[in-house]
């Protein structure tokens, strides 16, 4: 099997299911809010574990909070800050190339009466810094909402740029960045990086799927999203999980570990497969600048869903849009703002990788594709 699909999900680490074995032992498997010394044992080992996870994320612990998924934290980050400061502003400024988790919450909000400002974009998905000084001088902006890496293009933030300019027009607008496709493939320090809300996953990292994280910075207030017995200084009540809490910070400690070295191999898959895919008439849609974890390609002749089904035979496994829009079998909004033509994206299939992709997968990658075209293009 050849799996080139880990910006949807990845396969869960060996080293993540023993440290699942061992967190659900009885000893450590009582309720975290209990009196008795099990439940002291079980908020101990938890806290060490947000510790732990703040270090590794260059965050404090108290601006380290465990979700269920990335998406719980868009939610909670974005309705939750908007919510609680209604005299910042009422206006948000974001892109339409963000993923579902943001685009969905800016809607909730638009109907609420808020103003949702989107920035033009370039052809290759960032935001124009043009367009972002231009609705920050209009003032109002109580919010910004950006993705680091687009998780179907692998393109990356200018955020560098960003902040900058954020802080030199309207100071007091508060950044959300969706940081999912970014962590464990490039460095990611939330004490530098200038945001002041963040989301991960632990499914793209190699951990299991419910889990997840929300950094906010000391000094930010926010609405919590789910309410219930104060846990989690009342940030995300809900019987706290050191299973999962772990479950995360054993991947992101994996992860962590050699991102230069991953980062090196995987270009050299990345450029192998843009050589010969376009040498086969195939089309980059990926920035040349992308995170190289993500190669987007237009297949000429066929149709996505095709493509997809073909490689499948073959036991590869790819995909066409984002995982959270696959179902509905819709041409990609990421490249559609991006200015490539719907048939050329109706053709479009993303490759993802993981560490733990091979160049001799890449190599059977287009040994299959020679084949798919010799035996089902109808020429």
């Amino acid at each position: 099997m050849i799996y080139f699909d880990n910006s949807a999900t990845t396969f869960v680490s060996e080293k993540v299911r023993a440290k699942l074995m061992e967190l659900t032992e009885d000893s450590v498997s009582a309720n975290p809010g209990a009196l008795h010394k099990l439940g002291n044992k079980a908020i101990d080992l938890y806290e060490g574990i947000r510790k732990e996870t703040a270090e590794l994320l260059g965050a404090k612990p108290g601006e380290i909070f465990f979700t269920s998924c990335a998406t719980e934290s868009a939610n909670t980050a974005i309705k939750g800050y908007m919510s609680r400061n209604k005299r910042a502003g009422n206006a948000v400024i974001s892109t339409r190339t963000e993923h579902k988790a943001t685009l969905e919450c800016l809607e909730y909000l638009s109907k609420l009466g808020y103003e949702i400002r989107y920035l033009k974009v370039d052809k290759s998905g960032k935001p124009t810094m043009e367009s972002l000084e231009e609705e920050l001088t209009k003032g109002g902006v109580a919010l910004a909402c950006f993705t680091l890496v687009n998780n179907e293009t692998g393109s990356i933030l200018p955020i560098d740029d960003i902040t900058k300019s954020i802080k030199k027009i309207s100071p007091s607008t508060v950044i959300y960045l969706d940081c999912v496709q970014a962590l464990g493939k490039m460095p990611v320090n939330l004490s530098t990086i200038g945001a002041d809300m963040a989301s991960f996953s632990g499914h793209k990292i190699h951990s299991v799927k419910g889990n997840g994280v929300l950094f906010i910075k000391n000094g930010v207030k926010i609405d919590p999203f789910i309410l219930g017995g104060g846990q989690q200084e009342g940030m995300r009540s809900g019987t706290q999980s050191p299973l999962l809490a772990g479950a995360f910070l054993e991947a992101l400690k994996e992860v962590s570990a050699g991102i230069p070295e991953a980062y090196d191999k995987t270009t050299e898959i990345n450029s192998y497969l843009r050589k010969e895919l376009v040498a086969r008439g195939a089309q980059i849609l990926s920035p040349d600048d992308a995170l190289p974890y993500v190669l987007n390609v237009s297949f000429k002749g066929f149709e996505s869903e095709t493509m997809l089904h073909c490689l499948e035979i073959y036991d590869i496994y790819v995909s066409t849009v984002s995982a959270c829009s696959a179902k509905a079998k819709k041409v990609s909004y990421v490249l559609l703002e991006m200015g490539i033509d719907r048939k050329t994206a109706a053709n479009a299939v993303r490759l993802s990788f993981s560490r733990h992709n091979t160049m001799d997968e890449a190599k059977e990658f287009i040994s299959r594709v020679d084949e798919i075209y010799e035996q089902f293009l109808i020429k």
